[in-house]
C-alpha cells in the first residue's frame, strides 16, 4: 500500500477516496468505450511508477467542481495512492470532463500547487465607507507534503482606503509563494457615494467664512441704531 507517512502534520485535511479500476487497454477506442460508459480516464505520477487508470464521472464532482483544495485517496488494483489533483481537462463541444491528472504526494519531495486564500477579518477602509476588491482567489506555492494546507489566511483588518495588500505580505510558513510579490491581491477603494460626500465638505467649507464676514457688518450698521 503507497501512503504518505504518519508524520504528517495534515492528516486532518478534507481527504476524498476515489475507487478506480486499473487501465489495461488504450488507444482511441478504448478511450471512446470509456467515455461511452460514463468513466474517465486519469493518471497518477510523480511516485514510483506512472498509474494509469478510469473512474466514474460521478465520483470526481467533489474534487473536480469546488474551490475548495483537498487530497485525494484513489484506490486502485488493491493499493492507495494519497494524491493531489494536478490537471483536468475538458471537452470543448460538450464541456465534459474527459481526462484527470493527480499528482502523487511523496513525503521528502516538494510539490507546486494552488491554494486557495481565505480573508479574515474586516478592513478598517470599509467600516470608513469603502468597498473590499478581492484580486487573487489562490496562490501558487511550493512546498513538501507535509505542510499542505486547505487554505492561506490573510488578515485583512488593517487595510485601510485606497489601500493595497499585496502577494509579499502574505505570510505562508515552511511555503514558497511562486506569484510575482508586488501583485496585488485585495485592496479597498473608495465607493461613489463615498466620493461624492467627500467632495461636498470642501465646498461647505468654503461657505462658511463668507457667512462670518457678513455677520459682523450688519451688527455694525446695527450697533450705531441702538445708540440713538
Amino acid at each position: 500500500m503507497v501512503s504518505l507517512p504518519l508524520r504528517l502534520k495534515n492528516l486532518f485535511m478534507k481527504t476524498i477516496t476515489i475507487e478506480g479500476q486499473l487501465r489495461t487497454e488504450f488507444g482511441k477506442t478504448a478511450t471512446r468505450q470509456l467515455r461511452s460508459e460514463e468513466k474517465v480516464p486519469g493518471v497518477i505520477y510523480g511516485g514510483a511508477k506512472e498509474v494509469n487508470f478510469s473512474v466514474p464521472a460521478t465520483a470526481l464532482r467533489e474534487i473536480v467542481y469546488t474551490p475548495d483544495f483537498m487530497l485525494a485517496e484513489i484506490r486502485v488494483d488493491g493499493k492507495a495512492y494519497k494524491c493531489v489533483l494536478k490537471d483536468i481537462q475538458f471537452d470543448k463541444v460538450t464541456d465534459r470532463l474527459i481526462h484527470i491528472d493527480f499528482l502523487e504526494l511523496v513525503g521528502d519531495r516538494k510539490i507546486v500547487v494552488s491554494i486557495p486564500i481565505q480573508f479574515t477579518g474586516t478592513p478598517a477602509g470599509v467600516k470608513e465607507g469603502g468597498k473590499l476588491t478581492v484580486k487573487m482567489k489562490s496562490l501558487n506555492v511550493k512546498t513538501l507534503p507535509e505542510h499542505l494546507v486547505e487554505h492561506i489566511d490573510v488578515d485583512i483588518n488593517d487595510l485601510k482606503l485606497n489601500e493595497n495588500i499585496r502577494v509579499q505580505d502574505v505570510k505562508a510558513p515552511n511555503m514558497e509563494i511562486m506569484n510575482s510579490p508586488r501583485i496585488p491581491i485585495a485592496s479597498v477603494a473608495m465607493t461613489r457615494q463615498l466620493k461624492q460626500e467627500e467632495a461636498t465638505v470642501p465646498a461647505a467649507t468654503a461657505a462658511a467664512p463668507a457667512d462670518a464676514k457678513a455677520a459682523p457688518a450688519g451688527d455694525a450698521k446695527a450697533e450705531p441704531a441702538a445708540k440713538k
